[in-house]
């Protein structure tokens, strides 16, 4: 898992705006439209960033198909030293 992490949110040019949503869905689980605003992005570039971390196993989802709310995975939950490491290095 921490190897997943380190290129979704570190790998690639996505990668600080992927870990500004997983920074976001730390605190409380939010809708696309929520975190689009939260984060300041395109609605559909935040869904992009959804796609690729639930893909990756990073974050899950709820099975609605209106309002989806989305959280990090439990994966995610044992690993989120690694997930403190990376955004420490993204935000300096």
């Amino acid at each position: 898992m921490d190897t997943v992490l380190w290129q979704t949110l570190a790998g690639t040019r996505g990668g600080p705006n992927r870990a500004r949503i997983l920074r976001k869905l730390e605190s409380r689980p939010r809708n696309a439209n929520q975190l689009a605003e939260d984060v300041d992005l395109a609605y559909n570039t935040v869904r992009h960033h959804l796609d690729v971390l639930e893909d990756n196993g990073v974050i899950t989802s709820s099975d609605a198909s209106y309002g989806t709310v989305y959280l990090p995975s439990d994966r995610t939950e044992r690993h989120w030293e690694t997930v403190e490491k990376i955004l420490t290095q993204i935000e300096e």
